[in-house]
């Protein structure tokens, strides 16, 4: 069996908030000890709701910020013993893909510089083997060779994440970290965008980080989950496994959000009170306790770490019985 291609242990990421004459500074923890590896061809989609820390650990897996503490091995690297020069070499390995087409895409350039610019940095070629990469890349993500003389503004939505999406890939990454790719764009355009991030993954043979909100969306394009909960993983798994039988609470809170054509699924909705905790001022004990149906005096007093349960690494003291289907009713009671 072959390494993976990424292997994070214990990762954490903390920001300083600056105090004030009347307020003291304070610690936020964003991402708070997540491990996972990537293997080449897989896609490991990160979920949770807002605050939850997705996107500070796209940022730590892109190398656009460096880990408060934990390791993170890229392609046989530890970026975190590692200097300025092996991070520059490293850098075109991983390459990102941002939520948002209309604001990722320089307006003042043409679509043709945009592609050519990776080129321009990190490679050594002529204008003409620049412009040639480009044309086949942009007939690689479905736009036609006129575009390449247009700027962003005169492009659809799905169009500008196509474009995107081959800026990304100009570089030949191994890694690809999508934050919420899809999420701006027309509920039509979403499949088309998604195949043919698959059908990229297959040619190309990339490793996907795919940070979601949309479950929907992961369950269409991801072989494991990771289920993110104020800045820590809660449940990590297959997708099958995550999906068919949750056993985090939290989980099963994301799940039964989803929308749902069944009247059935629809009346078995699970519902928690209260608002996500400050990062700032993370509760005691589990870090979901105040909000889980389930939680007990000893949720509040010690924090649960990740076990193996039923196929998969989950976050929780009472893993089992949250798992058993007798559970369902009382859920959502």
């Amino acid at each position: 069996m072959t390494a993976p291609l990424l292997n994070a242990e214990n990762l954490t990421r903390d920001y300083r908030i600056g105090g004030g004459m009347f307020r003291a500074s304070a610690t936020l923890r964003a991402v708070a000890g997540a491990s996972f590896t990537l293997s080449t061809g897989r896609t490991l989609a990160v979920v949770g709701e807002s605050g939850c820390g997705k996107s500070t650990l796209a940022r730590l897996v892109t190398m656009i910020e460096p880990p408060t503490s934990g390791r993170l091995n890229i392609a046989g690297t530890e970026i975190t013993e590692a200097g300025a020069k092996e991070l520059k070499q490293l850098r075109p390995t991983v390459q990102m893909v941002f939520q948002n087409p209309f604001a990722s895409l320089n307006p003042r350039k043409k679509i043709g510089t945009i592609l050519e610019e990776p080129l321009r940095i990190n490679r050594r070629l002529s204008a003409a083997e620049r412009r040639e990469a480009a044309r086949d890349m942009m007939a690689k993500v479905g736009l036609r060779p006129e575009f390449y003389g247009r700027y962003p503004h005169m492009f659809s939505g799905g169009q500008r994440q196509r474009i995107a999406i081959a800026r990304a890939l100009m570089l030949h990454p191994r890694i690809v970290v999508a934050d919420e790719p899809v999420s701006a764009l027309d509920v039509s355009i979403r499949a088309q965008v998604l195949n043919l991030l698959m059908d990229l993954q297959e040619e190309f043979d990339l490793a996907y980080l795919f940070i979601s909100h949309d479950l929907s969306v992961v369950r269409h394009i991801a072989d494991e989950v990771m289920v993110m909960y104020l800045g820590r993983p809660v449940e990590h798994g297959p997708k099958e496994v995550i999906f068919n039988r949750p056993h985090h609470p939290y989980t099963r809170v994301l799940l039964a959000s989803t929308p749902a054509v069944d009247p059935a699924a629809r009346s078995q909705r699970i519902s928690v009170k209260g608002e996500l905790p400050s990062p700032i001022n993370p509760p005691p004990g589990c870090p979901f306790h105040k909000r889980c149906p389930f939680a007990t005096p000893h949720c509040a007093a010690e924090r649960p770490e990740l076990r193996m349960v039923d196929g998969r690494l989950v976050a929780c003291h009472y893993a089992e019985t949250v798992g058993a289907e007798t559970v369902e009713d009382e859920i959502a009671g």
